[in-house]
């Protein structure tokens, strides 16, 4: 039986771990520390390493700052519709035109906070981190994945984001070590090349390999692997992007502009449509309305193949 995990469970453990070697990392949380799963460090390193702000990200945002600018290597994670909504202006200016060495960490991605409704929902998150310059983005595919993000983020010199899921999902194969700025192709085909990023891969990985179709893990939203990218297109001629976000600005964007200057093909960006999502019991109920779920996403793949 398959063990399903948390990506923000992943998160905190990595975190402590990482924190307990390394006494440069400080933990940052605007009073979010159980929902981030960063709670254990506090208890476990104390009030130096840990910093509940309260309920203010922007300023959440220029403390980080002002921390790695003095050398530490602060990770600070809330909901990823306040980092980077509620905050763009101070990554924008304190993180980013500096270059500080600051971690961000958005949890709850698109619809994993599904009660909370639109207002809590992060779909636009991608799209506003990867225009920023300096900034690295990063969207791992399952807990280890996210684990693996998080020492990856740390050994990296200047603005991190990661994107991470509430809700316990399926393990992806990762056939290597996750290396920033690199895709993986996880399933071989002819017919058409699949890019996804996030846990939505783990709906994708039982029956793509039944219409002979390349399987890509885009875990690093930017730098975006084009090379891979590039030459999988060469080969199939055509190219679908899968992602939990908006199809504007996201993956699919990042995608369609690679291919366009140097290997122009068919592309179709699947994801949450132009719009705002809504409350619901689960997160189930909304894939299931966006067209998410995997009865909806295999449909929408053969009619796009049978073209």
């Amino acid at each position: 039986m398959v063990k399903l995990k948390s990506q923000r469970d992943a998160y905190g453990e990595a975190l402590l771990a990482l924190a307990q070697k390394d006494e440069r990392v400080l933990v940052l949380s605007p009073d979010l520390g159980s929902s981030t799963r960063v709670e254990k460090l506090a208890s476990k390193l104390g009030e130096d390493r840990f910093f509940n702000l309260g309920v203010a990200e922007q300023n959440a945002v220029s403390i980080a700052a002002g921390l790695a600018l003095e050398g530490f290597v602060p990770f600070l994670s809330s909901f990823a519709v306040f980092i980077p909504g509620r905050a763009f202006d101070q990554i924008r200016v304190s993180v980013c035109q500096n270059r500080a060495n600051v971690k961000l960490v958005g949890s709850h991605l698109g619809f994993s906070n599904a009660g909370d409704g639109a207002s809590a929902q992060s779909i636009e998150d991608l799209a506003l981190m990867r225009v920023l310059p300096e900034m690295v983005v990063l969207s791992p595919a399952d807990a280890d994945q996210a684990r693996s993000a998080v020492f990856a983020a740390a050994k990296h010199q200047g603005p991190v984001y990661i994107r991470i899921s509430r809700d316990k999902t399926a393990p992806v194969d990762q056939g290597e070590d996750f290396v920033i700025g690199r895709a993986e192709v996880l399933r071989l085909g002819k017919k058409a090349t699949i890019i996804a990023t996030g846990p939505i891969i783990s709906r994708l990985l039982n029956w793509v390999t039944d219409l002979d179709v390349e399987l890509i893990n885009c875990a690093t939203i930017k730098p975006l692997d084009e090379k891979t990218i590039i030459s999988s297109a060469k080969k199939t001629g055509r190219v679908i992007t899968i992602e939990e976000h908006s199809i504007i600005g996201g993956l699919g964007s990042a995608v369609a502009e690679a291919l366009s200057t140097v290997y122009p093909v068919p592309v179709k960006r699947i994801g949450i449509p132009d719009c705002f999502g809504q409350s619901a019991r689960k997160p189930e109920d909304l894939y299931q309305k966006y067209g998410l779920t995997k009865n909806k996403l295999k449909k929408e793949i053969m009619q796009f193949l049978e073209k």
